[in-house]
């Protein structure tokens, strides 16, 4: 949204430095055309803002190449072999739809609780996970395109679990390498006017969009305790709660329940879908 001159420079330049991998690059401009974009790097400049999941999908969409990276533009990648070994990872094995890196603070090294696609937040210890943090993360096109993309209307949060559970629902598992590490700014979503309002809806629609019916209350119940012990300040809670009453009656786009023998694989692989 050419908001972050100096950062967007950066990260083209880490990206550009890559070695042992074919790029081909696309900027995509939310409701802007894009500036400060390389010689030789394409674009698409979108008429309007329409999100950063949707964003993404239109950038999908105009890349070549069997594996697709979805990078934010305030991202550095510090080593030039960083997209070849998560390259390398993905392609050891079939059954994996995406690799995730540690994304790390590159002042502190602090890695960020919901940078860590688990429940046990140990950010050092690799292994299958069953959700992804969205901004810099690698994945396979066989798998993006045939289980549907990024939730587009979602617009900004829980983009990721929504991507995920489709591909788990498709038979895939995904993988975070720790050993690959990413540096992103250690920012509080919460800076966003529209976070508690759509980290609600968007968490009621997840639930509606991919559940089982019988989990769905169980899933929006252990979200609305949640809220209420975590959200002390009343204007935040009565925000939230606004947010929850939208997803409960606005679209949440097409539904595809996923099967109880994925509600049962994530549950054995740490993060049973009602958490």
């Amino acid at each position: 949204m050419n908001d972050r001159k100096e950062e967007f420079i950066r990260a083209m330049d880490s990206l550009l430095a890559q070695q042992g991998v074919d790029l081909d690059v696309v900027v995509v401009g939310n409701g802007i055309e894009p500036e400060h974009v390389p010689t030789g790097i394409r674009t698409v400049t979108l008429p309007e803002n329409v999100g950063i999941p949707e964003g993404r999908n239109v950038g999908a969409a105009n890349v070549k190449g069997d594996l697709l990276l979805f990078f934010d533009n305030d991202a550095i990648l510090p080593e030039p072999d960083s997209i070849a070994r998560l390259a390398t990872r993905l392609q050891q094995d079939p059954e994996l739809a995406y690799v995730q890196p540690r994304i790390a603070d590159p002042d502190t090294g602090i890695t960020l609780r919901r940078w860590v696609p688990r429940l046990r937040a140990d950010a050092t210890r690799p292994g299958t996970v069953t959700v992804m943090a969205e901004g810099i993360m690698l994945m396979r096109r066989d798998v993006f395109e045939p289980v549907g993309g990024w939730p587009g209307h979602f617009f900004l949060f829980h983009e990721g679990i929504d991507l995920a559970w489709r591909c788990w629902d498709h038979g895939y598992t995904g993988y975070y390498m720790p050993d690959v590490i990413v540096h992103h700014p250690a920012t509080n979503p919460a800076r966003h006017a529209t976070f508690y309002r759509m980290n609600a809806r968007n968490r009621v629609w997840l639930a509606r969009r991919n559940l089982p019916r019988v989990l769905v209350p169980a899933n929006l119940a252990v979200w609305t305790l949640l809220a209420l012990w975590r959200f002390r300040d009343p204007k935040v809670l009565r925000t939230s709660l606004a947010g929850f009453r939208e997803g409960m009656r606005t679209d949440c786009g097409p539904r595809a329940r996923m099967s109880w023998h994925t509600v049962a694989r994530l549950t054995l692989a740490g993060r049973p879908p009602v958490f």
